[in-house]
């Protein structure tokens, strides 16, 4: 089955462990820099499962549960029964906090997408007033439905997603 990956800022720690390598003179090693990149994990994944699938990784903002379901949803279009969604972020070196502050805790969600109408998913323009969500979107999404909301919205930068239960 197809796989969506999405992550906002991928192996910042394993990036900023290079950097600290080469700032100190030490040689840049090829494994650490191979899984640097940011579709090293579904390329891990594919091995490990020998799953040769169509994945993708997306590099996302704030938002890329979203982007990940769009790009899910353009799968199932084309006939995929299924699309796994996984969305996942590690906490960030503490150097990065005046840049980062979005990712508080790591986390993972995995969503396995069919075909369907149960959710919709929409997209306007956000009134600059509203406040974000305190968590990620995904962690968010997740506790609305274990809490039987039908209504979802998520706001980043001037995009505001929502999140409909259709039935």
């Amino acid at each position: 089955m197809p796989l969506v990956y999405a992550s906002r800022h991928g192996e910042t720690a394993r990036t900023f462990a290079i950097l600290n390598d080469l700032a100190s003179g030490e040689p840049m090693s090829p494994t650490q820099f191979s899984l640097s990149v940011h579709n090293a994990i579904i390329g891990l994944w594919s091995i490990q499962q020998h799953d040769t699938s169509e994945m993708t990784s997306l590099a996302a903002e704030g938002d890329g549960l979203e982007h990940a379901v769009l790009e899910a949803s353009m799968l199932l279009a084309e006939g995929a029964p299924a699309v796994l969604v996984v969305i996942a972020e590690d906490e960030t070196p503490g150097v990065y906090a005046p840049w980062i502050n979005d990712v508080h805790f790591p986390y993972a969600v995995a969503l396995l997408l069919k075909p369907g109408s149960t959710w919709q998913l929409s997209l306007k323009t956000a009134d600059e007033r509203t406040l974000p969500t305190q968590r990620p979107h995904a962690i968010e999404l997740l506790g609305a439905m274990l809490n039987g909301q039908t209504n979802l919205e998520h706001q980043w930068e001037r995009r505001q997603w929502n999140w409909q239960q259709t039935h």
